[in-house]
């Protein structure tokens, strides 16, 4: 499906971009300046530089507003094959996942591959340069490097992590028997893939991160035991956390502690860890994680489909805990529109707590510096001299935009779409159509996979 020949200039200039939300250390902005890319790295920032570069092929920005390419901190790739599931559409988690679990155990490598490739092209128009995905099931031959395959046909830069379930229903589990897997083979796996793709290198495009699904589908000793294979590596861990009401009945249940206390004790805090959803922590907990400086993804519109709650951002912000944004899996949200996902966030946190508790920039800036941050990606999520060219340039001249006294306010007044998207340099979108792969190609092969597991 790769039709993309990246550009043999060697330096870019994007140009005359009405404005620039650079996102760096500063939170710097500029009008009408431009970007000069070299070697797929952010070379200069400033006014009339095209008179300095007279032979650096030339991306006008005029009419546009340029932002550092969005980051999402937690997505289930697989799931854009089930979107809109009519079993699981009015239902809480448990009941949700219960609904699901048996189609999903029809998927093979096939399925995992056109998924991922549905979802990442999905997140690129929507403005994401960089995607995590959380994979913790592996039917009928599927493995992890399908889906990093198909990102890295697609080109953007990816985080994909080893997931896992292990304790089935038999066991006092959520998942069915014949979705869980043998906890040897498990890590054993864990150490394959990481071994084979995880580049720990500043502008890495791809890094592998080790996540046991959830508590209640894992048992303790797999946590423990992934969280001391992870440090061995030197990657980072992932997992789900307090959720819901439900998630915490569970902790409380079964191991006779908050989710909180039951990650620390499993070595499930530091900045090389970060959970999603978060939606129920408590002080404490929100206290914890900002000592440790674990990481959270939030997940505000699939959190609201699922009647989970609203997370506790303001307050895990203002004490210091590092925050993402995650569309989550495309059968929960049912969207994978990173953009549409910042304003969420924002108008949830407005609804709660009131009008100016969030801003527009603010909630930006959750979306690109402080997913990249989560990440451990410091070469990302902001634009400044020697940070890698991930970079989204938004189009606020058509009707999403018209009136808007503040063209930089996108999570305000739109647009969702993105005109451009560059990831290290290259054009992943161009004028608002994938630039690297056949979509209406691949929608045809997604359109005859979701119909043959609703069949």
């Amino acid at each position: 499906m790769t039709s993309f020949t990246p550009s043999t200039r060697s330096e870019i200039l994007i140009r005359d971009a009405d404005h620039i939300l650079t996102m760096d250390d500063a939170r710097s902005e500029w009008r009408g300046a431009d970007i000069l890319i070299r070697g797929g790295v952010i070379a200069a920032i400033g006014p009339d530089l095209a008179r300095l570069h007279p032979a650096a092929e030339v991306l006008r920005a005029a009419g546009c507003v340029v932002t550092p390419g969005l980051v999402n901190t937690h997505h289930h790739l697989y799931q854009s094959l089930t979107r809109a599931v009519p079993d699981g559409q009015d239902a809480l988690l448990f009941g949700w996942l219960k609904t699901l679990y048996p189609i999903w155990s029809r998927f093979g490598p096939e399925e995992m591959r056109i998924s991922a490739l549905t979802g990442l092209a999905e997140l690129a128009l929507s403005g994401c340069t960089l995607s995590s995905d959380h994979l913790y099931l592996y039917p009928n031959g599927a493995r992890l490097e399908d889906t990093i395959h198909a990102a890295a046909d697609l080109g953007l830069r990816f985080h994909p992590t080893r997931g896992a379930m292990s304790i089935g229903q038999s066991a006092g589990g959520l998942p069915p028997d014949d979705l869980v897997e043998d906890e040897a083979a498990i890590l054993e796996d864990c150490i394959r893939v990481i071994d084979a793709f995880h580049d720990p290198a500043e502008g890495a495009m791809c890094r592998v991160g080790v996540a046991p699904c959830s508590p209640f589908s894992v048992s303790r000793e797999l946590m423990r035991d992934a969280a001391l294979l992870a440090r061995d590596k030197g990657v980072m861990l992932h997992t789900h956390l307090a959720e819901n009401d439900e998630d915490i009945a569970y902790s409380l249940a079964q191991f006779g502690c908050r989710p909180g206390q039951y990650a620390e004790d499993l070595g499930w805090t530091g900045d090389d860890v970060w959970h999603a959803h978060c939606v129920k922590l408590d002080g404490q907990e929100i206290d914890l994680f900002a000592r440790t400086r674990t990481g959270v993804a939030h997940c505000p519109c699939s959190n609201c489909r699922l009647g989970s709650g609203v997370a506790p951002v303001r307050a895990m912000r203002d004490a210091g805990v590092p925050v993402g944004l995650g569309v989550d899996g495309s059968a929960s949200n049912d969207s994978g529109n990173l953009m549409l996902e910042a304003r969420q966030a924002m108008l949830l946190q407005r609804v709660t707590l009131g009008a100016d508790k969030m801003s527009a920039r603010e909630a930006l800036e959750i979306a690109t510096r402080g997913g990249a941050d989560v990440l451990g990606r410091p070469d990302v999520g902001r634009l400044a001299v020697g940070k890698r060219a991930d970079i989204a340039i938004w189009d606020v001249s058509g009707v999403e935009s018209a009136g808007s006294w503040d063209p930089a306010a996108l999570v305000l007044a739109g647009p969702a779409r993105v005109r451009d998207l560059l990831v290290e340099g290259r054009r992943v979108v161009r004028e608002g159509q994938i630039a690297t792969i056949d979509l209406p190609r691949l929608l045809e092969a997604q359109r005859r996979l979701a119909l043959g597991l609703a069949s």
